[in-house]
């Protein structure tokens, strides 16, 4: 058993030392990375279709990559929106690691890319612990999943710098209980900010460009306090955001100096870094 928890460790150290290099080599060129994790059927690939072509109405540089066990189903729907979008197939592995991610953006990545969306493999677990070099960390879930997820998942949700609420327009037909899964998020990840989004009708579309934009521009990230005991641990930076849709309480206050009781300090971090495409 130790022998097992070492190597897990190690596994772990090693991604670290990768995403550390990644973020470096990605802050040097300019570019955000913005990690997605859901469970699969959260709606992520229809919001993220979403914000890619509402970057380029911006006329934001982005690009998507986006991971999956089989199928290049969601690069294909992502590649609608106009955007650069590359699919990895994971082969069954069931999350994304850094020296992965690192690879895949070798000789891809365009050089003018501001803003990196990466769509995680489906899976609320595993990816939780990988940090990927990102400087801000997106977990999802729709309202058909239940008011208890953040409490069934909290290390994604605990040391998310954002939490999204997907299919917000079904809330209603499913008995969705809004103020029960703030107080779950709370708990878990005191002050993060929470926004409620729905593809289908647009409500709150634009919301994560307009976080991922400001981050970009220097804005601060919210620092979860679950990823705070555990040293050398950076899962980006702390950040000020705008409120506007998100749910009271849960808002710009950047969730500084807040108690918390789970002490769940998986680390997710070790990514390798590309150099910038042409």
């Amino acid at each position: 058993m130790c022998r097992v928890v070492d190597l897990q460790q190690a596994v772990l150290a090693r991604n670290e030392d990768a995403a550390r290099e990644l973020r470096e080599a990605l802050a040097a060129r300019g570019t955000v990375a913005v990690n997605m994790l859901s469970s699969p059927g959260s709606g992520k690939t229809a919001l993220l279709e979403a914000e890619l072509v509402l970057a380029g109405q911006r006329g934001t540089a982005s690009a998507a990559l986006t991971a999956d066990l089989a199928t290049e189903n969601d690069a294909l729907r992502l590649a609608r929106s106009g955007a650069p979008v590359k699919q990895v197939l994971t082969d069954g592995l069931c999350h994304l690691e850094a020296a992965m991610l690192a690879r895949h953006l070798d000789g891809w990545l365009p050089a003018d890319t501001r803003l990196l969306f990466v769509e995680n493999v489906g899976n609320l677990v595993c990816p939780a612990s990988y940090d990927l070099g990102e400087s801000l960390r997106v977990a999802l879930a729709s309202v058909t999943e239940g008011e208890d997820k953040p409490l069934k998942y909290p290390t994604a949700f605990g040391l998310a710098n954002l939490v999204v609420v997907t299919k917000a327009d079904l809330a209603a037909a499913v008995d969705f209980d809004r103020r029960a899964f703030l107080a779950h998020v709370e708990r878990v990840n005191p002050g993060v900010e929470v926004l409620f989004t729905s593809a289908r009708t647009g409500q709150g579309v634009g919301l994560l460009l307009d976080r991922a934009t400001a981050v970009l521009e220097g804005a601060p990230v919210h620092r979860p306090v679950m990823g705070v005991p555990s040293a050398g641990h950076h899962h980006g930076p702390p950040a000020a955001q705008p409120d506007h849709d998100h749910a009271p309480g849960t808002g710009p206050d950047h969730g500084h100096g807040h108690g918390h009781e789970h002490g769940h300090g998986h680390p997710h971090r070790e990514p390798a870094l590309p150099p910038a495409a042409s």
